[in-house]
């Protein structure tokens, strides 16, 4: 189980979405709101099976995995402070679309799933922005296909180590090879070339299943215009204003 969290350890306004909400709608959530700590390689939320909470992540990071034989084997996407774990599938009583996994500890908010859909049936506004976060999920799963398709291995490593970067919040956070391999689809004898082409290039440094980003600019002058594409995506949904 997730450990409850201290209240000084947390800012619930730290989630992108959640900053977003109208103060009455805030509070709704906040009401039945309950902050977690979340470790490293915690899986939650398996795929295909019922969805019993919803996460706001506020310093973690989720990856979210497609299993085969209920193993994992492919990064479809990541989520952090941007986005919201599990609500559309709450609302939709749907199955989770993959396995959700810690890749970078943290804190999240946690509402158990039938105290989010009574909170959501009274404030439309939330099931809005959840909506508007599931196209912005979906639209990342398929550049992240496009790429895997288009792009030199490179560029691709390049991409996710930004996009960890990114809900990070710190230069250096743990990554294993084996866990690479997933993020990239690739054999972890691939993960091996491209991480060395980005040393040998002085952006990184990897060393016992941790990565420190050095050059950030380096690095993002190493990946493709996916990494862009992605970040203005987000970017353009959290200017929209909510009708």
């Amino acid at each position: 189980m997730a450990e409850q969290a201290e209240p000084s350890k947390y800012d619930p306004r730290s989630n992108h979405l959640l900053a977003r909400l109208k103060r009455e709608d805030y509070d709704a959530l906040m009401l039945v709101a309950k902050p977690v700590a979340l470790k490293f390689h915690k899986r939650l939320l398996y795929q295909d099976q019922k969805v019993d909470a919803v996460y706001f992540p506020l310093s973690c990071m989720f990856s979210l995995l497609v299993t085969v034989d209920k193993e994992p084997q492919m990064e479809m996407a990541t989520i952090g402070r941007e986005g919201v774990v599990g609500a559309s599938e709450v609302l939709q009583e749907l199955g989770a679309i993959g396995l959700n996994l810690i890749q970078i500890a943290g804190w999240a908010m946690r509402i158990d799933a039938d105290a989010f859909r009574r909170v959501v049936s009274c404030h439309p506004l939330i099931r809005q922005i959840v909506q508007r976060d599931q196209y912005s999920l979906m639209r990342q799963i398929l550049y992240g296909a496009a790429c895997n398709r288009l792009h030199t291995m490179e560029e691709r490593c390049a991409r996710s180590l930004l996009m960890t970067h990114d809900r990070a919040c710190q230069d250096t956070f743990p990554l294993t090879q084996e866990f690479l391999s997933h993020m990239l689809g690739v054999r972890r004898a691939t993960v091996n070339v491209a991480t060395g082409a980005l040393k040998k290039a002085g952006v990184i440094r990897y060393v016992r299943g941790k990565i420190t980003i050095l050059d950030r600019p380096g690095l993002e002058s190493a990946t493709c215009d996916c990494y862009q594409s992605v970040v203005k995506l987000y970017e353009s949904q959290f200017a929209a204003a909510v009708q």
